[in-house]
């Protein structure tokens, strides 16, 4: 087996600020980032915080920048550097660190509660739903997501302007209610529920400008612009500019007023 020594340059610090510091280390044949993130941990500093769990790629924890480019670390081969490389580590920019590699992603749980569940059609239990194939095709896509939450991270809208948040729900929770609106079996609008409308005013659809950089992070292969954000996009114009909707809602209300 042969081995190099490789240049890293790892945050360390906290919520009070920090910086890069420098290590030198080896790198064996076949390694990946989080490989050397834990032998500097082992040989250099002990203290080093990171988020590991799986090291499989499945479970989303050990997310992080790597030469400024989000990915999971337990997936970024170094045979994908050069030996000459200096590789730099940084913790999601997106959201507020605890301790050098380790970040807070509460934001996205919060943004998950706000999504309204999927709501089961009246009149049928457990193991008695019937859906098509091609329905159930269209959205296992979606169900994929590990929740690593890379998307969320170099979405600009949340990374560049803090002051969105609220307002934002993120590539990775609207890609939730695009699926909950395909879902064929989903009662939310017998429950008076327009996920669409929701999407548009709730959660913060408008924000999206379709750049694709969450498809292009995305370690599940998820075409989350292309597959969610924009059909959900045009279903939500359909419905807010459709003449017979507007036509409906002028009825009804001058029906109440009267």
């Amino acid at each position: 087996m042969s081995s190099y020594k490789a240049r890293f340059k790892v945050w360390r610090g906290d919520v009070k600020g920090g910086g890069l510091e420098d290590f030198e280390i080896e790198v064996n044949d076949g390694e990946v980032v989080l490989d050397i993130i834990h032998r500097i941990q082992a040989t250099q500093a002990p203290d080093l915080a990171v988020r590991w769990n799986c090291k499989a790629g499945k479970c989303g924890s050990c997310s992080a920048e790597i030469n400024g480019r989000p990915r999971l670390m337990c997936m970024t081969r170094m045979s994908v550097f050069t030996q000459e490389e200096t590789i730099t580590v940084t913790p999601l920019r997106a959201f507020p660190v605890v301790r050098d590699l380790v970040t807070d992603v509460g934001f996205n749980y919060q943004k998950a509660r706000e999504v309204p569940a999927f709501v089961p059609p009246a009149g049928l239990g457990p193991g008695e739903y019937r859906m098509m194939q091609e329905d159930v095709d269209r959205s296992q896509e979606f169900r994929k997501c590990i929740e690593c939450f890379l998307c969320q991270d170099t979405c600009h809208v949340v990374r560049d302007h803090e002051e969105n948040k609220p307002a934002f729900a993120g590539p990775r929770f609207l890609m939730r209610v695009a699926e909950l609106d395909m879902h064929p079996l989903d009662a939310a609008a017998d429950t008076g529920l327009d996920r669409k409308k929701t999407a548009q005013d709730e959660h913060g659809l408008g924000y999206c400008n379709i750049t694709k950089c969450c498809t292009e992070v995305c370690p599940e292969g998820i075409r989350i612009t292309d597959n969610a954000l924009i059909p959900l996009k045009e279903r939500a114009v359909d419905r807010k500019y459709d003449p017979l909707v507007w036509l409906g809602s002028k009825i009804r209300r001058r029906s109440a007023a009267d």
